[in-house]
């Protein structure tokens, strides 16, 4: 089992930056693909990054390459997001997840553990 914590979320002016944190339990976090999505009112689930075990590969939404960018530390069991050249339409909850495998978050767009999420709100 693997719980995951969000935090970092908030308010920010377009343009801003902020950094997500994901903090994870258990010994086994380098075993987990790790990733992060994200959902505003009325939109599907959106696919926004991803990173192998080893954080040797990442991987992105088009909507975010080249703005945000996904980290790991393993030895402090947390996954990071850094969010730069902030749009409204980044505005949404973002959920930290933890799947085995690479395809199963950034092809199918799910995960087997999944956190509560963050409220990233970018303002105009």
């Amino acid at each position: 089992q693997v719980q995951l914590v969000e935090s970092g979320g908030g308010l920010v002016q377009a343009g801003g930056s902020l950094r997500l944190s994901c903090a994870a339990s258990g010994r086994t976090f380098s075993s987990y693909v790790m990733g992060w999505f994200r959902q505003a009112p009325g939109k599907e689930r959106d696919f926004v990054a991803g990173i192998t075990q080893s954080g040797d590969s990442t991987y992105y939404g088009d909507s975010v390459k080249g703005r945000f960018t996904i980290s790991r530390d393993n030895a402090k069991n947390t996954v990071y997001l850094q969010m730069n050249s902030l749009k409204p339409e980044d505005t949404a909850v973002y959920y930290c997840a933890a799947d085995r495998k690479m395809y199963t978050i950034a092809t199918r767009h799910l995960a087997n553990y999944w956190g509560q999420g963050t409220q990233v709100t970018v303002s105009s």
